[in-house]
């Protein structure tokens, strides 16, 4: 290991002999390290004097490239070139989303055992393979080089970020992507979470020199922030309250499978047909150099587009020896990913609903992740929050790292007296994603720990048997929001044996969820009588949901949310015009109201008729033809109502 060595240099009054710790931003696209000293975050430039690094490792018949050199050759040696591993890491080579990635990744993804998903490579003139994790670990081990280097110590602690929705498969993944980097991984953290914590630094740094107290903790005012982090490859959505140097979760949701990438992609197949409209007979998409050039072509047109109104693409000799010049609008960008857009606002208003907030609650909205920089959706998050400025005190690309060094400073207690009296007070209370149960008689989801509970987090709940004389259960763990467990993913099963012959319902098994502060779930259950007791914890080889399920699950629960909200709205809608019909007749019919003319009191009579008529025949008509109904009678019988 670079700079393993009995000596070690003092930095920062650390004492001699003991490493610092960093915090990691291992991104889709880049990856970020920073450090925690002089009473401040310090974000560490790599050998090229860049502060964030690609996240891409290249195999070559000579050697093994791992950040901008992989990136800077990627055209020429394509199939060999890897990127994006963090969109394989923790899943399944079945999934769905893996499957279209395939599809756009000049590299190759093989299936391996247990339905893993390979990248195969040719190093120095022989195949080989390499897990997602390796990888990753890659780009963790040249993050740990560029700290080493920097700080003339030997680093061998970290707190790594993930995405706040990334399963325990994910997650258990990354913590053995860095202990293959020879990382002690001192605790995963969420990518939101860790921008929350860099935000709230910055604010109390800019306070105190604008004559704040300036005394090393955290103002005491209370902030409720939403943390927008739209990456390469992820989106999260997190709403935070800061008070006092608490930073706590209220809600979090997101996409694991959105970002910047995803842009991209729609500019290349957006490319990719115009090619091939213009050279009729021609495949591209069979040759890996081109659309490597191509992709790459693309992300820079993107990021031109996030400062002028057209971008252009100039590629000669692209496929078959045919140049390929043609420009595309930001008007046309913004139309082809709208949907995308859409997709990002409708996780900001689930987060808003599930944390019980309103819009005008919200402080701050702080943009963070290299994706935010595209005008068309920061004019759409700005209408959404009627107007609110946005705010871009802290760099999207190193907000993540930044608040990840805070963590790792606290959490190794490293530092000056000065350093330590600056982070003292902070608290990070995070949330879990997805609600966490048991399955009980006649296969319903008996929730344990709701979505959205503050991390790390341990709950108990009593079962008991289903039959009599019953001597063992089986414990049937799940994850999900659906009342039904066959809607909801089976995590893990455990078998609790050696019971007491009692009758049903006799017995009292206490069911215990521990989830630590990474996220990670261990289940155990106990029968109290006789103390027999059985656990399970639940890691990357248990099965955990992959990334693809979530999403389909959490998209499956909001659908049904919404048709259950319409539903309701239909019924009310319904009641108000049943309620106002009876109530005219009833009034024209006993005397009540307006002496207007009988011919007018008949006209409505008939019309309150038409319309009870109407919704005999019509029981599921629609919210808005019920109003429309309510509406048209009211007007016909305004002459002889009070």
């Amino acid at each position: 290991m670079p700079g393993a060595t009995a000596n070690t240099v003092k930095i920062s009054g650390a004492p001699t002999g003991e490493s610092l710790a960093v915090g990691i931003d291992l991104g889709t696209t880049y990856s970020c390290v920073g450090v925690w000293q002089n009473g401040r975050v310090e974000i560490i430039a790599n050998d090229q004097g860049n502060r964030i690094t690609p996240s891409v490792v290249a195999f070559t018949p000579h050697e093994r490239l791992v950040g901008e050199g992989a990136h800077n050759q990627a055209s020429t040696n394509p199939v060999n070139t890897i990127f994006d591993a963090k969109r394989l890491i923790g899943r399944k080579y079945s999934d769905e989303v893996v499957q279209d990635d395939i599809e756009l990744w000049p590299f190759q993804v093989v299936v391996g055992p247990g339905d893993k998903p390979l990248i195969q490579v040719e190093y120095k003139g022989e195949k080989a393979t390499f897990t997602a994790e390796e990888i990753s670990s890659m780009v963790l081990a040249r993050m740990r080089e560029t700290a080493e280097a920097y700080l003339g110590t030997t680093i061998t602690q970290a707190v790594v970020t993930v995405p706040a929705y990334f399963n325990d498969s994910q997650r258990q993944a990354t913590k053995d992507a860095g202990t293959i980097a020879g990382l002690d991984v001192l605790r995963i953290i969420n990518e939101p979470t860790a921008a929350a914590v860099a935000y709230g630094f910055d604010a109390k740094r800019k306070a105190a020199g604008m004559g704040g107290s300036g005394r090393g903790g955290f103002d005491e005012e209370e902030l409720n922030v939403m943390v927008f982090d739209l990456g390469g490859g992820t989106f999260d959505v997190s709403l935070l309250s800061l008070d006092d140097g608490i930073f706590e979760v209220k809600a979090t949701t997101g996409d694991t499978h959105l970002g910047g990438e995803d842009f991209d992609h729609r500019l290349v197949h957006h490319f990719v047909a115009e090619f091939t409209r213009k050279n009729p007979g021609t495949r591209i998409t069979s040759d890996p150099r081109a659309m490597r050039r191509l992709r790459s072509a693309c992300e820079r047109a993107k990021r031109a587009m996030s400062a002028s109104v057209t971008a252009s693409i100039e590629l000669d000799s692209l496929h078959s020896g045919i140049d390929f010049f043609t420009t595309v609008s930001r008007a046309r960008f913004e139309e082809m990913n709208m949907d995308l857009f859409y997709r990002c606002l409708e996780l900001v208003e689930s987060v808003l609903e599930d944390s019980k907030m309103a819009k005008s609650d919200v402080n701050e909205v702080v943009l963070v992740g290299g994706s935010t920089r595209i005008p068309r959706l920061q004019e759409l998050l700005q209408e959404f929050f009627d107007g609110k400025e946005l705010s871009r005190s802290i760099n999207p690309d190193e907000a993540v790292a930044a608040g990840a060094a805070v963590q790792a400073a606290v959490l190794a207690s490293k530092g000056r007296d000065s350093d330590k009296e600056a982070i003292k007070d902070l608290v990070l209370l995070d949330v879990t994603p997805l609600s966490l149960g048991v399955e009980t008689a006649g296969g319903i989801f008996s929730k344990v720990i709701p979505r959205n509970t503050p991390l790390p987090t341990r709950q108990e709940r009593v079962f008991s048997t289903y039959a009599d004389n019953q001597t063992a259960v089986d414990i049937m763990v799940f994850e999900g929001e659906r009342a039904a467990t066959k809607d909801n993913h089976l995590l893990g099963k455990f078998e609790l044996t050696g019971l007491p012959k009692m009758p049903r319902r006799k017995p009292q098994i206490v069911v215990t969820f521990d989830i630590d502060a990474n996220g990670i779930l261990a289940v155990s259950a106990m029968e109290k009588t006789t103390e027999v007791h059985s656990n399970i914890t639940i890691t990357n080889d248990g099965g955990r949901l992959g990334s693809e399920e979530i999403e389909r699950m959490m998209d499956t629960a909001e659908q049904y949310r919404l048709e259950d909200q319409e539903r309701k709205a239909e019924v009310a809608a319904r009641h108000m015009l049943e309620n106002y019909a009876y109530g005219v007749r009833s009034a024209v019919t006993h005397g009540k109201g307006k002496a207007a003319p009988e011919e007018l009191k008949d006209e409505a009579l008939r019309c309150i008729s038409e319309a009870l008529e109407w919704l005999e025949l019509n029981p599921d008509a629609h919210t808005d033809d019920y109003h429309r109904k309510r509406l048209e009678l009211e007007t016909k019988c305004s002459p002889v109502t009070a």
